[in-house]
């Protein structure tokens, strides 16, 4: 009798203890001005966006989780950024364990899983809203390209970002919550969405964002993030000096000095997230292998060769082996 009191004691304490910790972690993510303040200190993003799709799979895993945030740890990064909530409290937890911060996006149509669409976005936030990981909620991934997912016109994704920022902070007051568009908005769109406390803007303009910066703060008062910038590691053509095939001294080049153009806009910008953590196998062609896969040449502002190559976009590779550009980014970011 005396054991299975003392069973029921251990198990009600260890139930307290981690509603304690998932409850009552202060986590306070406010704005001021141009910056986020976590806990009345300013916030800097260091980021990378991290969609861990394992070799063979389509379908993201978290079993390298550990060893990824030893080399996020490593490389100065403090935020994540991913493309679908995680559900799983013990992720989570290593996050927060680790030091780090999510910035977790909802998408408007997966198949029910936490989206705008079904709603069921709202039911995520109820049940993880307290989490000390979670940094701020971002609503869509530059959907300002595909009009084509709202009945060809992309206002009506306008009129659901908007309802559903105001739906968030009926549930959760105490973040910010944001949008990633695909390059600077108009004006216009900044004060209609009147509900979008933040903007990230995923942009590729070569090797030097500063432009869009500066343009940012002739257009609003918000904060501003960079959602994705970067460079791939594979070279479609010749070009600036830089052998075609896989270069990873391209991509080193080109993420310093995006990352110095942050760093030296810091009063402008609230911080970047560099896409991506690790190589993805799966968008191209056969997910056992790596596949070129890309744009033509010169078609889009992904330095130095204008073809973003999908598969190529790591700080590692797929096996977790360090490019050069980690060791770029883990200067950057520890020293900044």
């Amino acid at each position: 009798m005396k054991l299975k009191y003392s069973l029921i004691l251990i198990l009600l304490i260890s139930i307290l203890s981690w509603n304690f910790y998932y409850c009552c972690e202060e986590n306070n993510v406010e704005i001021e001005e141009r910056n986020f303040l976590v806990n009345n200190q300013r916030y800097f993003i260091k980021g990378v966006c991290y969609d861990p799709v394992p070799l063979g799979s389509k379908k993201r895993s978290f079993d390298k989780i550990d060893e990824d945030l030893k080399l996020m740890v490593e490389a100065g990064i403090n935020t994540i950024r991913v493309y679908s909530p995680i559900d799983d409290i013990s992720i989570l937890n290593k996050i927060d364990n680790a030091g780090l911060k999510i910035i977790m996006g909802f998408g408007y149509n997966q198949e029910g899983y936490y989206d705008i669409l079904s709603g069921s976005f709202e039911n995520y936030i109820k049940k993880y809203k307290n989490h000390n990981a979670i940094l701020f909620w971002e609503l869509g991934n530059e959907y300002n390209y595909h009009s084509e997912w709202f009945e060809g016109d992309i206002n009506n994704w306008y009129e659901e970002l908007n309802e559903a920022a105001y739906k968030i902070k009926q549930v959760d007051s105490s973040r910010p919550v944001t949008t990633a568009h695909g390059e600077i908005p108009e004006k216009i769109l900044i004060e209609k969405l009147n509900n979008i406390d933040a903007w990230g803007i995923n942009v590729y303009r070569w090797d030097d964002p500063s432009d869009l910066l500066q343009d940012w703060v002739k257009i609003s008062k918000k904060p501003l993030y960079l959602s994705e910038a970067g460079s791939d590691s594979y070279m479609t053509i010749e070009n600036y000096g830089y052998s075609k095939g896989e270069n990873q001294l391209a991509q080193a080049e080109a993420n310093a000095k995006i990352l110095d153009a942050v760093f030296n806009n810091s009063d402008k910008v609230s911080g970047v997230l560099i896409f991506q953590f690790v190589d993805g196998l799966w968008k191209a062609g056969n997910p056992y292998k790596q596949d070129i896969g890309g744009w033509a040449p010169n078609s889009i502002g992904v330095p130095y060769d204008g073809a973003p190559n999908e598969e190529f976009w790591g700080i590692v590779d797929i096996e977790r082996n360090k490019k050069k550009t980690f060791e770029v980014i883990k200067n950057k970011y520890n020293n900044n």
